[in-house]
């Protein structure tokens, strides 16, 4: 039998990026832009995404490394305002087993000719299958994405 265990954490990012908050907001509403930036790895096998952004919607993204496990993120859109905030309640699985539950809520705030992205998430890690600050390094690393496709665009 496997020692269950749940550890409860808060973490926040900031990010500020250089377009208005409609650009900022459409990168997570429009499917084609948020597949640019919300992946994995290059080397991961893409096991399937898809995306309802509406609330009540749901999100599933899918993959992994060659031969390693399938990691699966399934969220669920609770509450979205346009250009503004977005919360989302979503489950990580590696495998068949699930690695947390969390409370996500996305703020985009103008900052001059910009946006301040704040990024709350409230989660619980279950049975030592991830932490909180593995899920805090990965999620900025998927922002840093996001940060780069948005000045990628703004350059041409």
């Amino acid at each position: 039998m496997t020692d269950r265990s749940a550890k409860h954490s808060t973490f926040t990012i900031d990010r500020v990026y250089d377009a208005a908050p409609s650009r900022v907001f459409a990168a997570f509403a429009d499917p084609q832009v948020k597949s640019q930036w919300f992946a994995g790895p290059e080397e991961f096998s893409d096991g399937g995404w898809s995306l309802d952004f509406s609330i009540g919607g749901r999100e599933v993204n899918r993959g992994g490394p060659p031969g390693g496990p399938v990691y699966t993120y399934e969220a669920v859109y609770r509450d979205i305002v346009p250009d503004e905030r977005i919360v989302t309640t979503y489950e990580m699985y590696v495998g068949e087993a699930r690695m947390s539950v969390s409370v996500a809520t996305f703020e985009f705030v103008p900052d001059g000719g910009g946006t301040r992205l704040v990024l709350t998430e409230q989660g619980v890690f279950l049975d030592g299958l991830d932490t909180s600050e593995q899920r805090e390094e990965g999620t900025g690393v998927l922002l840093d994405a996001l940060g780069a496709l948005l000045a990628k665009s703004a350059d041409g």
